[in-house]
């Protein structure tokens, strides 16, 4: 059974960082991803990046790209979002995701399979 359980998140200054932890537990396949979504305020659940575990890739929205990292452990049982330079519009609830196949990543929201619970980024002055 998987089960993602969020850390971090709160209020941050424009220009500041904060780091997202998901501890991930229950994945006894080798074709998964992990995700991160977020859903700002009125707005749809959107992908903020994507790690595909076949070829060990990670992908950033273009939104995010130079700014988000996304990073884990050695067997990724705990992943993270590195978020650096943030903006107002990176206000959201951030969430992590895991999909059971390795194309998952191409369907966004539609592809994954179990979500975490969300956790609340503010970035405001």
């Amino acid at each position: 059974r998987f089960s993602c359980r969020r850390l971090g998140g709160g209020l941050v200054q424009p220009g500041g960082s904060l780091r997202l932890s998901c501890v991930v537990s229950g994945i006894t396949i080798e074709d998964y991803v992990i995700a991160w979504f977020r859903q700002a305020p009125g707005k749809g659940r959107e992908k903020v990046s994507c790690f595909i575990n076949k070829d060990g890739t990670t992908q950033l929205e273009d939104s995010v790209k130079g700014r988000f990292t996304f990073s884990g452990d050695n067997a990724m049982k705990t992943v993270y979002l590195q978020m650096n330079d943030l903006k107002a519009e990176d206000t959201a609830v951030y969430y992590c995701a895991a999909g059971v196949y390795s194309d998952s990543c191409r369907w966004g929201i539609d592809g994954m399979d179990y979500w975490g619970k969300g956790t609340l980024v503010t970035v405001s002055s």
